[in-house]
């Protein structure tokens, strides 16, 4: 009789004998097969089962690689800098490099237990210096072409703490650090000049073909680009103020502006406020410095107090009658020209203001009958609009457009909402920015031979306030690389996301000291095949990495200008919150955290990732519940026992029938297998395992050994990618040598399955949409999601309300919306 399934004797002995071996040591000096890369992580140190769900499935994919021959990059690395790290320097009076360093070793720790492998030969951490001296090169050659720059912007800005602070750090209106009220304020700053490659990042997204149209719809929303015109207005009666522009995607609609909006920070406030209004619009103006963009852009809130008139009028061009000018906190200095047109009739939020203020309301395109209460945004004839009377959208637009031109007063131009990528942070723990100010140069970069500019060790962390780096004396002393006299250093310090947007050029060949990255192993190596990580980094991390490597393309440093081919997002893993009682992400402030250590101590680590990967669709949200772990510890504990079916079979010739049985169940098993791991669904792919062992169970009295022996052998072979450290316990105690990562990917006989195969119908809202062909037997959640994935485009953005199954013959999809 074999032992009891003792996961916690048995995991770390593979775990030992995994790193010992060297499985995920890849030779990046041979040719390309596979670069496959989880989006690296920040050193946080606390590991929950929710993180699991990316590493645990890129692992699964990455052993079946290893078992399908395929020769596999797959190195990890650490996001190391960042704002945590500082503010536990301040909390628990240690320098950020040691609760950094410690938080990783702490990590390791977890993916080993986890099974996890990695190329831990190639690791990097952006904190450094051998990397981060790379981030100041890179500044430097993009300061060199312009593309780097210093400029001012608005801020949100603590003044106890004297740093800036990012909209997600704004809590309620005050510091997350110290409560106190945020500002906004102008400083003087260094941005990259993301916006020179708006276009470039809008085309690029048309090719990626193995991105999601989720992700890609993000992006192209957020850089916004606009097709418009834009034109001058002038004040009414002060011929000593200019005018100001504004920009518009609806020329068109121009006959119905019936008032127009600076914002609070428009240069123009001053002039145009008359004395009278000076009270009430300073008040409003530096009540909007309190509030975050992302209040001002916010739809919520009173109307009637997001506003306040200024007392002059402009002159609408196109009427050639005054319209008031307000001020309102939602039109932002920052987009477009901070000044726009308000028409009410065809704007939603400019009719919300005009209603609150009594401005009139007039529409330029006639609504659809019976549209009342609301604004039109829909296409249709021109009226009240004079010469455009008539004219549909389009040719309204670009007749509205030529007069402009012809006026002399405006022209079409194309407006982006992305605005460039503001890199300064007033902190200690970044990349130091290589720049020195110098009384006689000016701003002079910090020559290569001098990088990287290191950051301070005689740094009192919580005892001064703001930036550390600005009390160092050390640090602040600098002499000018262009004249030798006296200068003084930058101390912001860079955006982490920099950090991230080129790492996966280093891992290649992390060991290369005189350049940035291996130039001719990347031209090797790129793109990375498939990226794998988390939604939330769809548009920041993604949209800065595409934009860094198209910037090393011009360079002439990477072959590609995209650098991941297929970008897979997983979903998150809820758990019920104990202070809302609502599903939420797991979080400590929320207590809905479950913590690897417990379970794994009481379950073994393959239990946690076959329930991982079980639990539902990986880029799906799922929720986790105890319940499911313990079904997930039943099945592998069958699976152990089986081992005694085989023993029990020892020299039997066993049922013809039902050698027969096992022996196409176990090729169907394995297509499903191959195939679901293959489209990255492990979900239902352990499902079709499942049915496997139930069938090896069902046949143990009636089964040959060959046959039994057969199928549990292709079982452990297409389960090692999920509950690795089992599988290679029960490989040998069938007298199998080495390891199951060796021993081969299972193969199916596909003209055996195509001689079972059934035709399954699939209908949505009762009309036939397709048919597919597979294997009978389906059970309801394997053949909806066939079917799911067949009749995907009949189903994209309608609401399932249910799912009729017949076995063998249909699924039908009843939807609505």
């Amino acid at each position: 009789m074999p032992e009891p399934y003792d996961p916690q004797k048995i995991e770390p002995i593979w775990q030992e004998y995994w790193a010992r071996e060297r499985f995920a040591a890849a030779d990046t000096t041979a040719e390309k097969d596979l670069y496959m890369l989880m989006m690296f992580p920040y050193p946080s140190g606390d590991l929950h089962v929710g993180h699991g769900r990316n590493y645990i499935l890129g692992d699964c994919l990455f052993r079946m690689f290893l078992m399908q021959g395929r020769r596999v990059l797959n190195p990890m690395g650490w996001d190391a800098f960042g704002l945590p790290a500082e503010n536990a320097a301040i909390k628990r009076s240690i320098h950020p490099r040691e609760w950094t360093l410690s938080n990783i070793e702490r990590m390791k720790r977890q993916f080993r237990v986890w099974g996890i492998l990695y190329d831990w030969d190639k690791e990097i951490a952006s904190c450094e210096p051998t990397y981060y001296r790379w981030n100041q090169w890179l500044f430097v050659r993009m300061l060199e072409r312009g593309l780097a720059y210093r400029g001012k912007s608005p801020v949100n800005w603590c003044s106890s703490c004297k740093t800036v602070l990012a909209n997600e750090q704004v809590v309620n209106g005050g510091c997350e650090r110290c409560g106190t009220t945020v500002v906004q304020r102008d400083l003087e700053q260094w941005f990259l000049r993301i916006t020179a490659y708006a276009d470039r990042l809008l085309e690029g997204l048309d090719r990626l073909e193995d991105w999601s149209e989720k992700v890609k719809v993000m992006q192209r929303n957020w850089i916004g680009r606009s097709e418009g015109a834009e034109f001058t207005m002038r004040v009414e009666g002060r011929d000593d103020v200019e005018g100001f522009s504004v920009f518009t995607t609806r020329p068109d609609t121009a006959f119905g502006m019936t008032f127009a909006v600076l914002a609070p920070e428009h240069p123009l406030v001053g002039a145009v406020t008359t004395p009278d209004r000076r009270a009430e619009v300073e008040s409003f103006v530096e009540r909007v410095r309190h509030q975050t963009e992302i209040d001002r852009l916010s739809t919520e809130g009173e109307v009637s107090k997001r506003g306040v008139f200024t007392g002059s009028y402009a002159v609408n061009p196109f009427t050639g009658r005054p319209v008031p000018i307000y001020l309102a906190d939602y039109v932002l200095m920052s987009y477009g020209t901070g000044a726009i047109m308000a028409v009410p009739g065809q704007d939603q939020r400019d009719w919300d203001f005009a209603t609150a203020y009594g401005l009139p309301i007039v529409r330029t395109v006639q609504p659809p009958e019976g549209w009342e209460g609301q604004a039109y945004v829909g296409d249709g004839p021109a009226i009240n609009s004079d010469w455009l009377n008539g004219m549909h959208k389009a040719e309204a637009i670009a007749r509205a457009t030529a007069w402009l031109e012809e006026q002399g007063i405006g022209k079409g131009k194309v407006n982006f909402r992305l605005r460039d990528w503001l890199i300064s942070r007033q902190r200690y723990w970044g990349t130091p920015i290589p720049v020195v100010y110098c009384d006689r140069d000016g701003i002079v970069p910090v020559p290569d031979d001098q990088l990287p500019v290191v950051l301070p060790t005689d740094i009192s962390f919580g005892a001064v306030e703001g930036n550390p780096l600005a009390h160092s004396p050390s640090f602040l002393a600098a002499t000018c690389p262009k004249c030798g006299g006296p200068a003084r250093r930058e101390t912001d310090t860079m955006d982490t996301f920099m950090d991230s947007s080129w790492y996966y050029l280093r891992f290649v060949n992390p060991h290369v000291h005189d350049r940035m990255f291996d130039v001719d192993r990347v031209s090797d190596w790129m793109p990375v095949d498939l990226y794998i990580g988390g939604i939330e980094h769809a548009i920041l991390h993604l949209l800065y990495a595409r934009f860094i490597n198209k910037v090393l393309h011009d360079f002439g440093m990477v072959p590609d200008d995209e650098p991941f081919t297929v970008l897979f997002n997983q979903g998150m893993i809820t758990a019920k919150s104990a202070t809302s009682g609502k599903l939420e992400k797991m979080s400590k402030s929320k207590g809905n955290v479950v913590a690897p250590d417990a379970l794994i101590a009481r379950y073994g680590a393959d239990t946690e990732r076959v329930y991982t990967l079980f639990m539902g669709p990986p880029e799906k949200e799922c929720e986790w519940t105890d319940d499911g772990v313990a079904g997930a510890h039943r099945f592998l504990q069958r699976v152990w026992a089986h081992q005694d079916v085989v023993a029990a079979a020892a020299g039997r010739e066993g049922d013809a029938g039902a050698d027969a049985r096992l022996h196409v169940k176990t090729h169907e098993v394995t297509k499903r297998v191959h195939d679901d791991l293959g489209r990255y669904h492990p979900n239902t792919a352990s499902a079709a395992m499942m049915e496997l062992s139930n069938a090896i169970g069902e046949a143990a009295e009636r089964a040959s050994e060959g046959a039994l022996r057969t199928a549990y052998d292709t079982l452990l072979r297409l389960l090692h990618p999920i509950a690795p450290h089992i599988t290679e316990e029960l490989w040998r105690a069938l007298g199998h040598d080495g390891s199951l990562l060796r021993a081969g990917w299972p193969t199916f006989d596909g003209e055996l399955l195509a001689r079972q195969q059934v035709t399954l119908a699939v209908q949505v809202n009762g009309k036939l949409r397709t048919t597919i062909q597979t294997a009978p037997g389906l059970d309801a959640e394997a053949a909806g999601a066939l079917a799911h994935e067949a009749a995907a485009k009949w189903l994209d953005g309608k609401e399932i309300v249910k799912v009729v199954h017949v076995p063998d013959r249909l699924v039908s999809f009843v939807v609505r919306g």
